[in-house]
């Protein structure tokens, strides 16, 4: 069953730019008002505020680590002082810092999975009272192709990634009868700031022979959200790099 998403409210973690820019305004144009998270991109994420008020949908930009348990709890409870309780929360934040496997450092592994990891159980615990209360909520992930095939960042990112994807498992089989899904995009060499630079990001690795946009992530961020019937998944967006 397709649901409208009117009137909905979504939070979109790391929402200053590519994909979760693009996430924002998808939502937005299919009807949510969006809260565009941002840690200290204020000019960029006030930017994708504009443009979402432009579609004709209500939207602000809050300023919050999502790595610090407290600047969560102070980021939900701003957004539902500015537009009401969340029903949709995508953790699209991240990091991605591409290393030899003989440069990867403890602290590299634990900032890694601070960010990727436990900000989303974080951000997850502190939405979902209110999901199960109301009966309705979408928590969707934003993991990556690397959390099956390695991928081209290294093992810290990509055991973040599959962790993602073990928390939504989680959370998809405890929650559907409350009306609840979770669910997770696994997009792999999206053209992005975050790919841009790694050597490695090259279009001839795709079958498809180009890099991906976070415009058609976004299309199946919106999609999954708007469909009461799929849960516990992850779709991938790989232009065929990986093929389940």
């Amino acid at each position: 069953m397709v649901e409208s998403l009117g009137g909905r409210v979504a939070l979109v973690t790391g929402a200053s730019r590519g994909i979760g820019r693009s996430i924002a305004l998808g939502l937005a144009a299919a009807g949510a008002r969006v809260a565009v998270n941002h840690r200290t991109a204020k000019k960029e994420a006030r930017g994708v505020v504009r443009e979402i008020e432009a579609l004709g949908q209500q939207a602000v930009a809050i300023e919050a680590d999502v790595s610090n348990p407290d600047e969560v709890v102070a980021l939900v409870a701003s957004v539902e002082r500015e537009l009401g309780a969340v029903d949709i929360v995508v953790h699209n934040a991240g990091i991605a810092r591409p290393l030899p496997l003989e440069a990867i450092r403890l602290a590299t592994w634990d900032a890694t999975l601070a960010v990727n990891l436990r900000a989303a159980f974080v951000l997850s615990s502190a939405v979902i009272p209110a999901m199960r209360a109301r009966r309705w909520g979408r928590l969707l992930y934003v993991s990556s192709t690397a959390a099956r095939v390695g991928g081209i960042v290294g093992p810290h990112y990509a055991a973040s990634k599959a962790g993602l994807e073990g928390l939504m498992h989680s959370y998809a089989s405890l929650l559907a009868r409350e009306g609840i899904t979770a669910n997770a995009i696994a997009p792999a060499l999206i053209e992005t700031e975050m790919l841009a630079g790694n050597p490695a990001a090259v279009p001839e690795r795709l079958p498809v022979g180009r890099l991906g946009t976070p415009e058609e992530v976004a299309e199946i961020v919106v999609a999954v959200a708007s469909n009461a019937f799929i849960t516990g998944q992850t779709i991938q967006v790989n232009g065929g790099i990986y093929m389940t």
